[in-house]
């Protein structure tokens, strides 16, 4: 029989319990047992947890869950399956996820796969029947720690490789993901929001022309643009603005995406810094908020644990009004480094720090969080409307 030692947020073990088929791995030693799903290896990243109640499969294809192995705090995961629809981008660029209860059988009647059919067509490794409740006080109190998820089907594990990798793996802090989630070249957008019995629509008449400069974009997100009535065209993270400009845009928008925005930002950052110069209408998201901060003389930080849920209060200081949010990041513009050109705009809740920014020079703003949703609430959608005016006024 196994050994064990207990804590009041953790259990290691010498060797794997009967029956564990499954272990998360952390970079100090920490060990999670369970039930491993999806495709059979491993993975390292960054655990974080996500507090949403829905959405799972958005979720795990956002591009900005890069390097990240994603606690789902909601017990029931998967029990609605997946679907060709509801998909972010079609490589789901997170590295893991950690379930509380066994993936059911899918009940719903947009279900078109098992949940864990689809991780396995996409390489993805997962763990099951853990006590994410404690996983989650875990990373509060010390941080979002790297570490390795492992699915053995066999029950052998190299607990010592497994916490090698962990401990080698450099963490996102210095690293320049948008490179690897980004488009390969330029291409045109034109499907718009989803409804019922209707599906996705289409823009046939648009009224604008935005560029959508892509570190990762959220198919969402430009769907709202197109909705809103824009033409969009993507280009690549590392699109010149002699590039962006030939595309004679009305509005520039900058997209979310994973990583140090340090490390995007060496290439990114003047680029747009160019861009603000021809005083042309540009909205920033997630990323595209911190690199446009960056641009504009701000600086980024880490944060503890960062914001990941569907739940985040967040209040327009514009307006006064609070709106319930879509998050996911895990570095913030530093508020005391903005310049006097730059003006707060939106501030969280929960804890105070930074949510959006707006210029008092240039026709610029962006957000820190996911107007777009996707999953989560849509109160936020007036932030496209926003943009459109800012173009419409010229």
């Amino acid at each position: 029989m196994a050994t064990a030692t207990t804590t009041a947020h953790q259990t290691t073990l010498t060797a794997a319990p009967e029956g564990a088929t499954g272990a998360l791995v952390l970079a100090d030693g920490t060990t999670v047992w369970g039930k491993g799903i999806g495709a059979e290896g491993h993975a390292s990243g960054e655990v974080c947890f996500n507090t949403s109640i829905s959405g799972y499969q958005e979720i795990l294809t956002d591009p900005s869950y890069a390097g990240q192995i994603i606690t789902f705090t909601f017990p029931h995961v998967g029990n609605v399956g997946v679907n060709p629809e509801d998909i972010e981008t079609t490589t789901p660029p997170a590295r893991g996820l950690i379930l509380r209860a066994n993936i059911t059988h899918p009940s719903n009647w947009r279900a078109t796969q098992h949940l864990d059919e689809w991780l396995k067509s996409h390489n993805l490794t997962g763990l099951a029947g853990v006590d994410t409740r404690r996983l989650t006080r875990l990373i509060r109190e010390s941080g979002a720690p790297t570490g390795v998820v492992c699915n053995a089907l066999d029950g052998k594990f190299d607990l010592d490789a497994l916490t090698s990798a962990a401990t080698d793996w450099p963490g996102l802090e210095g690293m320049d993901l948008a490179k690897e989630v980004t488009c390969h070249q330029t291409y045109d957008w034109d499907e718009s929001t989803w409804a019922l019995h209707d599906g996705y629509g289409k823009q046939t008449a648009p009224t604008c022309h935005v560029v959508a400069m892509d570190f990762g974009a959220k198919r969402n997100i430009l769907r709202c643009l197109a909705a809103a009535g824009c033409k969009v065209t993507v280009v690549p993270a590392t699109t010149s603005a002699e590039n962006v400009l030939r595309h004679k845009p009305d509005g520039i928008f900058l997209s979310n995406g994973p990583g140090d925005p340090a490390a995007t930002g060496l290439y990114a950052v003047p680029v747009i810094k160019q861009l603000v110069k021809f005083d042309m209408p540009i909205f920033g998201i997630c990323l595209g908020h911190q690199l446009l901060s960056l641009a504009l003389g701000a600086k980024t930080k880490k944060m503890h644990l960062g914001h990941r849920g569907g739940n985040h209060p967040v209040k327009d200081l514009v307006t006064g009004k609070v709106e319930i949010t879509s998050q996911n990041h895990g570095f913030v513009v530093d508020e005391t480094t903005l310049p006097e050109s730059v003006e707060v705009s939106h501030v969280s809740l929960f804890d105070g720090t930074l949510e959006g920014i707006r210029s008092t020079k240039s026709p610029v703003f962006s957000v820190q969080y996911h107007p777009e949703a996707s999953p989560g609430p849509q109160d936020s959608h007036y932030l496209f409307g926003r943009f459109i005016e800012m173009i419409n006024r010229g």
